[in-house]
């Protein structure tokens, strides 16, 4: 039963540098990061809060400064850009992180990865033991009204959920969808194509959502869902294309960023490209390796 009227707010974070530069001359800079602070009249939950102590500082003063009671913080996927920073929010506000069983797998995979990869590109990371726990059925509630934790398969990492808030026709996307932001292409290269994730995006439009937000993205851009769908599937198809006509990871590059001028986080396709042709040029190589060392 619903006892009160829900409402959502988003926080992007500011993307953290590394160093480096890009193809282009660019310095590297990672995504922008987005949480999402689902709220009653009491209470609240917040999403993928990110995974520095600055970051960690600052969104959390911005979900005090809303007056609620944080109850659950949710985790998307595993990769630790959404979740690194959970151990601090949770303590500050006493809340529980909730994730799907899948997730928690891909968390310590990614805790693992830590001195491989997020110690050697990120300052101001703080620990991060996995806590998070499984809820009965992929559902919590927050104020009486259901939230629903939905697998979708693999995107741009294995294990991919999302967040379904029925009573607000809302969908936390994680990094199913992009919004004005460059996608992280290494997964396809794993799984060998982009069929699983053309099937997670076919899972949140059946949902019927009227507002998605995705993980990354744009702060300037709204969260309407049907423009955020069919934008990503366009993107993916634009990646399918270019890997046909283009024999470098420069060249597709230098092409993405000339169909996708105003998209922000290039440093992500950039790493996602490497691996992607340093499969097809290195088939002999393991494909995780050649993934973390694309971001290095």
């Amino acid at each position: 039963m619903t006892t009160t009227q829900l409402g959502y707010d988003v926080f992007v974070n500011e993307a953290p540098p590394q160093d480096g530069f890009l193809p282009n001359g660019e310095p590297k800079l990672f995504s922008p990061m987005a949480s999402t602070l689902i709220y009653g009249a009491r209470d609240a939950v917040l999403t993928d809060p990110g995974m520095t102590e600055d970051q960690a500082r600052v969104l959390g003063d911005w979900v005090a400064s809303h007056g609620r009671n944080v109850t659950d913080i949710f985790i998307t996927h595993g990769h630790g850009d959404h979740w690194f920073a959970a151990g601090l929010l949770a303590e500050r506000f006493g809340a529980r992180i909730v994730a799907s069983a899948g997730t928690i797998a891909q968390m310590y995979g990614n805790l693992a990865a830590r001195p491989l990869l997020w110690d050697k590109v990120y300052t101001g990371l703080p620990d991060s033991p996995v806590t998070a726990v499984t809820v009965p059925d992929n559902r919590f509630t927050l104020e009486g009204h259901e939230l629903a934790i939905v697998e979708v398969g693999s995107t741009d990492s294995d294990d991919t959920t999302v967040l379904h808030v029925p009573d607000l026709d809302l969908v936390v996307a994680g990094d199913v969808i992009y919004n004005g932001v460059h996608m992280y292409l290494a997964q396809p290269a794993i799984v060998g194509g982009f069929g699983p994730w053309r099937a997670a995006i076919d899972k949140v439009e059946a949902l019927a959502p009227r507002h998605i937000v995705a993980g990354h993205q744009n702060r300037r851009l709204d969260d309407d869902a049907e423009r955020t769908i069919a934008e990503t599937r366009g993107y993916l198809d634009d990646a399918e294309e270019l890997l046909a006509t283009q024999d470098t990871a420069l060249g597709f590059f230098n092409a993405k960023l000339e169909r996708y001028p105003d998209h922000l986080g290039r440093t992500v396709l950039w790493a996602g490209v490497q691996t992607l042709y340093g499969v097809r040029e290195h088939p002999e190589r393991d494909v995780r390796e050649i993934s973390v060392g694309s971001w290095l």
